[in-house]
């Protein structure tokens, strides 16, 4: 019986996508060249047209994981929504997060996998990459590592900064440099995992949240719920491929910015606009 007719995986990954087919194409291949193997992914589609279909339907042919499709009518930024449809679809009891345009290292998923625990959340981090290396990155440099090589990403012009160790740093260094990190351990939309049981527990994403935040705020309510996180930003890693941010608003951040005030202000736990209505 190979791995796609098995019945409920260890892990759900869930990868946010609408309309990038270049990029979502270079996520899924990472995907393939994972050590850890028992997990599915759930493609959390907010509206795409026929050519994000077109594409899981013929990489579904080539992945050795199974690949559902879940899809949701466009109706503008409407990503709170989707996730909440992905994760009712997870078979997993743990659930990793990430974006259709991130590309995994091999170990990702066997480093939410070993580091999982129960009452705390995952926070990971990302390497962003620039546009011209985001286009160049072929499957044969995903199956091989180069994007994740500092070396291959000097030679394309990537500059010597502190961040570089996200890609260097192994063991025992990455593990001083999480403890070290001054960034929060908050919930990243692209690149966090959690038990399913404890995203329902405090009824998902809340869906009137715009771009920006809307992660975070799941995340706070998961610490008002009593959940600790863990930061594993120099050990979960992927590269962040560049794109557009086109739904970021200053109406979007204000109505973002409040109810995140809200949440922490009240200690609430359950959002009435998630996944039960």
């Amino acid at each position: 019986m190979n791995q796609k007719e098995q019945e409920a995986p260890k892990i759900s990954v869930i990868v946010s996508t609408y309309n990038a087919e270049e990029w979502l194409k270079k996520v899924l291949w990472g995907f393939n060249c994972q050590i850890f193997k028992d997990f599915e992914v759930v493609v959390a589609d907010d509206g795409s047209g026929p050519k994000t279909k077109e594409l899981l339907d013929e990489l579904s042919k080539r992945v050795f994981y199974n690949i559902i499709h879940v899809w949701q009518e466009d109706d503008g930024f409407q990503k709170s929504r989707i996730l909440n449809k992905a994760v009712e679809a997870c078979n997993a009891d743990y659930i990793i997060m990430t974006d259709g345009d991130c590309i995994p290292r091999e170990d990702f998923v066997e480093v939410h996998y070993i580091n999982k625990e129960k009452g705390y959340f995952i926070s990971g981090g990302y390497y962003m990459l620039p546009m011209n290396i985001s286009k160049m990155i072929t499957f044969e440099d995903i199956e091989q590592q180069n994007c994740f090589n500092i070396h291959w990403l000097k030679e394309k012009g990537i500059p010597k900064t502190f961040k570089n160790n996200k890609l260097t740093a192994r063991g025992a260094i990455s593990k001083f440099l999480n403890t070290l990190t001054p960034t929060n351990a908050s919930w990243n939309g692209h690149n966090s995992s959690g038990w399913k049981k404890d995203i329902l527990n405090v009824n998902g994403f809340d869906e009137r949240m715009q771009y920006g935040g809307q992660d975070r705020e799941l995340g706070e309510r998961l610490f008002n719920f009593g959940i600790k996180s863990k930061q594993l930003r120099y050990s979960a890693v992927c590269v962040h491929l560049d794109h557009k941010r086109g739904y970021k608003t200053p109406e979007s951040i204000a109505k973002n910015l409040a109810i995140r005030k809200e949440t922490k202000s009240q200690k609430v736990v359950w959002t009435h606009h998630g996944i039960t209505k």
